[in-house]
C-alpha cells in the first residue's frame, strides 16, 4: 500500500519528541513492504532551529541511524497535492502541520477520494488550547488517532471529529535497546527539554533537589534551557550536555545507572493515561526508571514493577538511593520494564493497530490489514 505521512519533521528531533515514534512507524511500515512517502515543510521550526544551532552535519547522524528513511521537503505555497497523494491508500497528517495544510488535504480527499485520511494528535493542546484544535477543519477526514483516551474523548465530545481511536506512542526497539559494553560515566542521566515553564517546580523537586541532596554524578540533555535553568543545574552540580540526537539516547542511557521521568504539568494533571515518549524510551533501553507522579489510567504499565513511583522529592531520593546501592533490584526493575515494552509497546504493535484501523475503515477483517 502507498502510505503518505505529513510530519512536522522526520529528520529533526530538536524540541520534537514525537520524532522517535514517527520515525519508528515509518520504519516499521517500510519493513513490512509498504511504499512510504514522508513530507515535511522546508521551513519547519524544529529543522530550522537544529540547523541554526548545529549546521547541516547535525543531519548526518539521523541518516546513519535510519538509512532507509527519507523525507521530501516542500514549500506549502507550491505543494502539489495531486502529485503527492496520487495512488495513496492511507494518509496520516500530524497535528503540528498548519491549519491551512490540514484543510487543503481534507478538501483534496473530498474532491478525489481514493484513500483513507487520518489526523494524528500527539500533544496536550486539545486540553490546554482547545481553540487551536477546534480550528482544524477535519470534516473530510476519516477520523483522529489520539495518543491517549482523554484526547480521543475530547475530539468526540467537542464534535471536532466523527470518529477517533486511541493510538499511544511506543518504542522503536530496533533503535532503542540496551547497549552492552558502554563504560559507565555517572549515576543519573535525564533527557528532556526545559520547555515553557510547564514543570519548573517539578524539576526542582524530583530531579535537581534529589541529585544535589544525594551528591549524584548526573548529566542532563535537552534544549530551550533559559539562564535561570542553567544556573539551577550548576547549583545542583549537574552537567548540562545540551541537545542530544534522539537516536543517541540509548548510548546515553547505557553510560548511566538510573534515570527519572518528570511529566509536564498538563500531562500529570489533565491527561491521565498519557506518559509521553520518554518512559517508553528509557524502559526499552533497559535502564531503571523512577517517575514523578502520573496516573496510568489506561493500564499501559505496572507501577512499582516496571518502574518506581515517587510521590514527592523525599521518595525520589529514597528510590534513587536504593537503586544505586542494590544492583540486583535495579537489574530486576529494568528487565521487567523492558519486557513490558517488548510485549505491548513497540512501534510494531502500533503499526498492527494502525493497519487494523485502516481495515476497519475499508470494511475488511482486521487480519487482512497487513495484506491490504
Amino acid at each position: 500500500m502507498r502510505i503518505v505521512l505529513f510530519y512536522h519533521s522526520l529528520v529533526s528531533d530538536w524540541n520534537h519528541g514525537n520524532a522517535h515514534f514517527l520515525r519508528g512507524v515509518a520504519s516499521e511500515l517500510l519493513r513490512r513492504g509498504h511504499e512510504v512517502h514522508v513530507y515535511e515543510p522546508a521551513d519547519g521550526w524544529s529543522r530550522a532551529n537544529l540547523l541554526a544551532e548545529h549546521g547541516e552535519s547535525a543531519l548526518d547522524g539521523f541518516h546513519a541511524a535510519y538509512p532507509g528513511l527519507r523525507s521530501r521537503l516542500y514549500d506549502e505555497r507550491s505543494l502539489d497535492l495531486d502529485a503527492a497523494l496520487d495512488g495513496a491508500g492511507l494518509v496520516l497528517v500530524h497535528e503540528w502541520n498548519t491549519h491551512e495544510l490540514v484543510r487543503r488535504i481534507g478538501a483534496h480527499r473530498a474532491r478525489t477520494g481514493g484513500y483513507r485520511l487520518l489526523f494524528h494528535d500527539t500533544h496536550h493542546r486539545a486540553a490546554t488550547d482547545p481553540a487551536a484544535m477546534a480550528a482544524y477543519d477535519l470534516r473530510h477526514y476519516d477520523g483522529v488517532l489520539a495518543f491517549g483516551g482523554v484526547i480521543r474523548d475530547l475530539y468526540l465530545a467537542q464534535g471536532w471529529a466523527a470518529r477517533a481511536w486511541t493510538w499511544h506512542e511506543a518504542a522503536d526497539v530496533r533503535v532503542f535497546r540496551p547497549l552492552d559494553g558502554e563504560e559507565k560515566a555517572g549515576d543519573l542521566v535525564w533527557i528532556g527539554n526545559w520547555g515553557d515553564e510547564e514543570r519548573t517546580a517539578e524539576l526542582h523537586e524530583f530531579l535537581l533537589g534529589p541529585v544535589k541532596a544525594l551528591g549524584l554524578d548526573a548529566r542532563i540533555h535537552g534544549v530551550r534551557y533559559p539562564a535561570h535553568a542553567l544556573a539551577a543545574l550548576r547549583e545542583a552540580g549537574i552537567d548540562y550536555g545540551g541537545w542530544l540526537p534522539n537516536h543517541a539516547a540509548p548510548a546515553a542511557f547505557a553510560r548511566y545507572r538510573v534515570t527519572v521521568h518528570v511529566p509536564r504539568r498538563p500531562y500529570a494533571r489533565a491527561l491521565p493515561g498519557i506518559p509521553t515518549i520518554r518512559p517508553f524510551e528509557a524502559l526499552a533501553c533497559g535502564i531503571p526508571l523512577v517517575s514523578a507522579p502520573w496516573e496510568d489510567a489506561e493500564g499501559l504499565f505496572t507501577p512499582g514493577a516496571d518502574y518506581l513511583v515517587a510521590r514527592n522529592g523525599a521518595e525520589m531520593q529514597a528510590h534513587l538511593r536504593m537503586l544505586l546501592a542494590d544492583a540486583d533490584a535495579a537489574r530486576a526493575l529494568a528487565e521487567r520494564g523492558r519486557q513490558t515494552i517488548l510485549a505491548r509497546h513497540t512501534c510494531a504493535h502500533r503499526v498492527d493497530e494502525l493497519l487494523d484501523i485502516h481495515a476497519e475503515l475499508e470494511g475488511l477483517p482486521a487480519r487482512q490489514a497487513a495484506l491490504a
